[in-house]
């Protein structure tokens, strides 16, 4: 008997991003397909997977999501209307740029993918290839925006090489992933803003401040909001990403990611108010980003330094185990085989009499030694008492 392939699935993101665009909770959902609210957390996660009609039923409704909201996009699109509107707080005004508004924006941090030379005649890339394509479509943006976070350029290109180097450590999953640009985008992006750089040496002290007057205070606004803020204020404002990516990516609910980009919105209008509509605030952070001169490694350092960091752990992790084994053989031989138990301590003994050594022989005692030293030697081989 042959066991059927699983129905497959998009991964833990996507099923999140799906429900959340077509605005359903973990309880609606876990309503349509007759389970708990926790299996549904648990799917959405990673930690578990579904199984046999449960599994058919959720790919199912998550097709059914998804052409959805294809569709949905598509006709907005065709309407030359906005995809997300999410209004929290006060209503909107006339114009749609209320104070509670969320409205998504175009993506200026990105450029068209290049097409490679003869690519129509090769039949595939190999992985250096694909790795080097995706390099040079990724790596100059995401070093402005790693830019945009911490306000060091050199950490912006330490984030970028580490989240490329990274990627080409696990590239078969990343070249299976649906989005590579989001996967190296997530990675630099939790690299600039980990809170252990606060400890080196190098990054104790601020970098050099942009040359510009009003791209000084944009940068220095931006640093002073919470690193959650803005990172979601960067990704839609910036990039252009929408509501529900915004919030996945930030490993965040929707209404979170709405409230932490209202807030960062508000603390940058409340600074610059000249920035307080979107579209401009889009445009003053592709000026500040494109402003100063930074510039990523080449693709080749990125995948050598890569591979030196594998050889360096993977040979790290081979003397430990060498070591290990060697301390335990030592171990093993030197170890006793059996139980010795401990010699305990001397104590004084009282009241004993001290041992006495011999005194001289009587007369008596030396005749009969006399005897029996010559009877040995010359007497018969055995011999009878006499009463004397």
């Amino acid at each position: 008997m042959k066991r059927s392939p699983d129905t497959p699935l998009p991964g833990p993101r996507e099923r999140r991003r799906l429900r959340e665009a077509a605005s359903l909770t973990q309880a609606q959902l876990a309503e349509r397909l007759g389970v708990r609210d926790e299996t549904v957390r648990a799917w959405e996660s990673g930690r578990k997977a579904p199984r046999g009609r449960k599994r058919e039923a959720y790919a199912k409704l998550l097709a059914s999501l998804e052409q959805d909201w294809d569709s949905l996009k598509a006709s907005q699109k065709a309407e030359g209307k906005v995809l997300v509107t999410v209004r929290l707080g006060e209503p909107a005004d006339e114009a749609g740029a209320g104070k509670g508004t969320v409205s998504p924006e175009p993506a200026r941090f990105t450029q068209a993918p290049p097409t490679p030379p003869g690519a129509e005649d090769r039949p595939y890339l190999t992985p250096a290839q694909a790795f080097d394509a995706l390099y040079a479509f990724c790596a100059p943006a995401l070093v402005r925006q790693t830019y945009l976070l911490t306000g060091r350029r050199e950490l912006a290109r330490e984030s970028v090489e580490r989240a490329f180097q990274l990627a080409w450590d696990r590239w078969p999953e990343v070249a299976r992933d649906p989005e590579p640009a989001g996967w190296v985008r997530a990675a630099a992006h939790e690299w600039a803003l980990s809170p252990w750089h606060r400890f080196r040496p190098r990054y104790r002290k601020p970098g050099p401040p942009p040359a510009n007057d009003a791209d000084r205070v944009l940068l220095d606004t931006l640093l002073r909001l919470r690193p959650p803020q803005r990172r979601t204020l960067l990704l839609y404002d910036g990039v252009g990403l929408d509501l529900p990516e915004t919030a996945a990516e930030t490993e965040a609910s929707t209404p979170a990611a709405a409230h932490r980009l209202m807030h960062a919105r508000e603390a940058v209008a409340a600074r610059l108010p000249e920035l307080s509509d979107p579209e401009l605030l889009h445009e003053r952070l592709a000026e500040v980003a494109s402003a100063e001169r930074l510039r990523a490694a080449e693709p080749d350092e990125v995948r050598a330094g890569s591979e030196r960091r594998a050889r360096f752990w993977t040979r790290s992790a081979i003397a430990f185990t060498v070591a290990l084994i060697g301390t335990t053989a030592l171990t093993l031989h030197t170890a006793p085989t059996h139980y010795e138990p401990p010699v305990p301590p001397g104590e004084t003994v009282r009241g004993v009499p001290p041992r006495v050594a011999p005194g001289p022989l009587s007369e008596k005692e030396r005749r009969l030694r006399a005897k029996l030293r010559k009877e040995l030697l010359h007497g018969p081989e055995r011999l009878a008492p006499r009463a004397e």
